[in-house]
């Protein structure tokens, strides 16, 4: 009897730490943020090239990405504008969900207005409004590869 209540005891123990960690975890907006946006995606991703550097972006699970990767793939001579994004504008709309971002993220892929693609290089704050398309996993090297003037950016999705 006692093993018994001994090993539920320890089980209850061992529960309850690790709910507590999960808690926590959940607690912090990027790892949320981060969590919620690999269990969206159900891992689509987009491979970004521009000249010899290789890029991967996670998408997020929304109407304007889903018509974004429809279009896929793509090889965009995007434009420099104010020393911290590309920009390109399609020739098509795309379905949007604007928001305030406040912060924008080296490495961020966001839609302006309803055509203009955009791929940050800098970290900045703003007080546009963008939809989120997604963002560059690991952004080290993207201010260099995309340098200071216009760039041809190709954009493929990966199954």
């Amino acid at each position: 009897m006692k093993y018994l209540l001994l090993i539920t005891l320890l089980g209850f123990i061992f529960y309850s730490c690790f709910a507590k960690q999960g808690k926590e975890i959940s607690n912090n907006p990027d790892a949320q943020s981060d969590r919620n946006l690999n269990n969206k995606m159900g891992r689509n991703k987009m491979k970004i090239t521009i000249g010899s550097y290789t890029f991967m972006a996670i998408l997020h699970d929304n109407k304007t990405t889903e018509a974004l990767k429809a279009l896929l793939p793509l090889s965009l001579n995007m434009s420099e504008l104010n020393g911290n994004e590309k920009y390109y504008q399609l020739s098509t709309d795309l379905p949007t969900n604007a928001i305030s971002i406040g912060t924008i993220h080296e490495g961020d892929l966001l839609l302006w207005e309803s055509n203009t693609l955009v791929v940050f290089y800098k970290t900045f704050p703003t007080s546009y409004q963008y939809t989120k398309i997604g963002r560059i996993e690991n952004p080290e090297g993207l201010a260099a590869a995309v340098g200071s003037g216009n760039v041809t950016i190709n954009f493929n999705l990966i199954y």
